[in-house]
């Protein structure tokens, strides 16, 4: 059976090379992007690549109508739905906020996106998932999601660190939920990595940040779930 993954985001960066790496391993891709015209450029240089499992859908994660317009045409295209990769974020944190003073409206928006995007993805799929008796959730976080991290970083990147917080406590449930179904959802540290929101003096390549999100995605049947991994190790939340 023809495996088929989503990933949200995919248009470049992290989530480009997810894309392109679950497609070298024969599995269908949905290829995602909030901007048609960015979708469609991603797709035109996998395509000259020689990638050809590769189609592009529209996608807002933060707009409930575009996502549920994707659950749909998802689910008529292909039936089915096994690999669903959470790896669309933003990061408009200033520099020089905290938390003491950070602006809501900004949290508000980061969450939207890095938090409850996620989670209506996780709902729109979900069910197809248990229909088939197949499912792996990947949701890409962040170290400064992590405890312990927040405790030493000074209360820097309050929004982002928060919605990666956030995005560790629903893997954390979902696993707990789905415990026996064949779905197994796991969060992903890929390290600070050479991309628009990394910078280029990110000591990672692109390659490297998706090889963990793509072995979580392709784990076997009875394989971790519920745990947070960087470099195939787990790590604490």
């Amino acid at each position: 059976m023809q495996q088929v993954a989503l990933v949200t985001g995919s248009n470049r960066g992290i989530g480009f090379e997810i894309a392109k790496q679950l497609a070298l391993k024969k599995i269908q891709v949905v290829l995602t992007s909030r901007n048609p015209t960015n979708g469609d450029v991603a797709l035109r240089k996998l395509t000259r690549d020689g990638i050809k499992k590769v189609v592009f859908m529209q996608l807002d994660v933060s707009n409930q109508v575009s996502v549920d317009g994707l659950s749909n045409e998802v689910e008529k295209t292909f039936g089915r739905l096994d690999i669903l990769v959470n790896n669309a974020a933003i990061l408009i944190d200033r520099d020089d906020v905290v938390a003491s003073n950070a602006d809501l409206e900004i949290i508000k928006a980061t969450l939207e996106t890095n938090l409850i995007g996620a989670w209506r993805m996780c709902k729109a799929f979900i069910p197809l998932m248990k229909k088939n008796g197949y499912g792996r959730i990947v949701n890409v976080s962040s170290g400064a999601g992590q405890f312990e991290y927040m405790a030493t970083s000074g209360g820097y990147w309050p929004a982002y660190s928060v919605s990666k917080t956030s995005l560790n406590a629903l893997t954390v449930m979902l696993a707990s939920e789905l415990r026996g179904t064949n779905i197994l959802v796991n969060a992903v540290c890929p390290g600070w990595v050479r991309t628009d929101m990394g910078g280029s003096n990110a000591p990672r390549s692109v390659e490297e940040g998706a090889a963990i999100p793509v072995w979580l995605a392709t784990l076997p049947d009875g394989g971790p779930t519920g745990h947070n991994y960087y470099d195939k190790k787990q790590i604490s939340w």
